[in-house]
């Protein structure tokens, strides 16, 4: 199909080559030979009157002006894939849709997981892409290269819908044979201790509890920063180190690892868990049926 001359075919090659940056790699993530996307990258280029992507030694760069581009192109075809996918009705047990998720290690193994069971069952031509939160989820979210956005409340964008997914308490976790756990733990307990902290993204932002710590005011002597929620309990086991953690997730590693949990010795605010979508999607029944996928084992959390 035309549209003033331009082959809107060639929208989604642009989209791929600034993306990878690459005419081979836009090539494979279009499942078209190289030739065929050289051959749209010059139909591109004549069509805009400019390079777009210049080559430099083995690497390509975008010129000034294809990145001025990128988020009309981008918008442009979230836009039409949203007509696409509210256009129709959604039938699970057909669908061939690929979801695309941003959300934590902690979701993907509380929520997600669970509810792939369901999904596998229901929907066994539906596809997952998961990537973890970064610096740029705003951008993946408003470009409509994310379906679905999962986060604590604090970290959501004001520009889109959102609505909570599940409230989820915190608890105390440690090794088995940690000493403090042979007692009802205080405040003095956990200030003395040594902690391990979770910071995620790019920037590396403290998580939503170690954020409510510092924000209490409560010292505490953190020995290990971990990258992520699920490579924690392997820096407990052995150790006398503490962490707060999920109880939806602390109830699961206690059964595999040698660990104990017990309750926070101070109050402590339960996390509010969101899930976030594109305004342009509140119709999309599919996303609605991919939510309430998400919300019957959160329920449970």
């Amino acid at each position: 199909m035309r549209f003033k001359g331009l082959d809107l075919n060639l929208l989604g090659a642009f989209d791929a080559l600034l993306e990878t940056r690459s005419v081979s790699a836009a090539a494979r993530q279009l499942n078209l030979s190289q030739p065929a996307m050289s051959a749209a990258l010059m139909r591109l280029r004549a069509f805009f009157g400019d390079e777009l992507l210049i080559a430099q030694g083995k690497r390509m760069y975008p010129t000034a002006y294809a990145e001025a581009l990128v988020p009309q192109v981008r918008e442009c075809l979230h836009a039409v894939e949203s007509m696409l996918v509210t256009s129709g009705r959604f039938d699970p047990a057909t669908s061939q849709r690929r979801f695309r998720l941003i959300l934590s290690d902690y979701v993907m193994t509380a929520v997600l997981a669970p509810a792939l069971q369901t999904v596998a069952a229901t929907a066994p031509g539906i596809r997952l892409e998961i990537t973890l939160p970064s610096p740029e989820a705003g951008t993946e979210l408003r470009e409509g290269r994310a379906d679905l956005f999962v986060a604590p409340e604090q970290f959501i964008f004001s520009d889109h819908p959102s609505e909570l997914l599940c409230e989820e308490r915190y608890v105390m976790v440690g090794w088995a044979e940690n000493p403090l756990f042979d007692d009802v733990l205080t405040l003095e307990d956990f200030s003395a201790a040594g902690h391990v902290a979770v910071r995620l993204g790019g920037p590396r932002d403290y998580s939503f509890a170690d954020r409510q710590v510092r924000q209490l005011g409560i010292e505490r002597r953190i020995e290990v920063e971990a990258p992520s929620f699920t490579v924690v309990p392997w820096l407990l086991v052995g150790s006398q180190r503490l962490t707060l953690m999920q109880e939806s997730l602390a109830r699961r590693v206690v059964t595999t690892f040698p660990l104990r949990m017990a309750p926070i010795p101070f109050p402590f605010q339960p996390m509010r868990e969101m899930i976030q979508y594109h305004s342009s999607r509140k119709n999309d029944e599919g996303l609605r049926w991919m939510i309430e996928r998400l919300r019957e084992p959160a329920a449970l959390a």
